[in-house]
């Protein structure tokens, strides 16, 4: 439970009508196709997908979770967490490549640069999708289920939590991936969050 395990990935399928939502885009979008294409075609090749994660037992009290890197009295976490056992805890990227692009183009096309917005927002989605399904299959097969996936910051977690991930998972040296002062992830594209496993 105390190594730290990296996986790469490749590209999940490019899912146009989520990365147009995301993009706050609705109703009849064709006009935008041709240029969300173009987006992809010079995004696409330049996409990494990283995950590092480790497994940590849990130990329930009653009002608070011990997590093994940090003890926890949220609520909203030991109710995604009741009757677990342990807990995969994980950071995913999908690179700086998607940065440098919405930066290039904010002043000369807001359009391509929201686009590539969207993009990017598609993609780390889709890569801890990918990432989840894989572990509920792994778990499934020696009689455990998984939870859905709980990120710091969401509900009554706080976003400080992220120090002690960055720390355990060692992110910076696994996958690329840095925390500023501000709690800020760089790549911007990343998540890191905590799944469940449990019988």
């Amino acid at each position: 439970m105390n190594t730290v395990f990296v996986r790469a990935y490749r590209a999940p399928d490019f899912n146009k009508k989520e990365i147009l939502r995301y993009a706050g885009v609705r109703g009849d979008a064709a006009e935008l196709y041709a240029l969300l294409q173009e987006c992809l075609d010079e995004v696409e090749s330049k996409l990494v997908y990283h995950i590092c994660y480790r497994e940590f037992a849990v130990t329930h009290y009653d009002s608070y979770l011990d997590l093994g890197f940090i003890k926890t009295e949220s609520v909203g976490l030991k109710k995604n967490l009741y009757g677990c056992e342990s807990i995969i805890l994980f950071a995913a990227t999908v690179g700086m490549e998607i940065d440098r692009l919405i930066a290039r183009y904010a002043t000369v096309s807001p359009t391509k640069s929201l686009l590539f917005q969207a993009i990017g927002a598609e993609r780390i989605e889709s890569l801890c999708d990918a990432f989840c399904r894989e572990i509920a299959e792994e778990k499934a097969k020696i009689g455990f289920q998984t939870r859905p996936r709980f990120s710091a910051g969401y509900g009554d977690l706080p976003l400080e939590t992220q120090k002690e991930i960055f720390a355990v998972l060692d992110c910076p040296r696994k996958i690329g991936l840095t925390l500023n002062q501000s709690l800020l992830m760089s790549p911007s594209k990343s998540v890191t969050a905590i799944i469940g496993v449990g019988k």
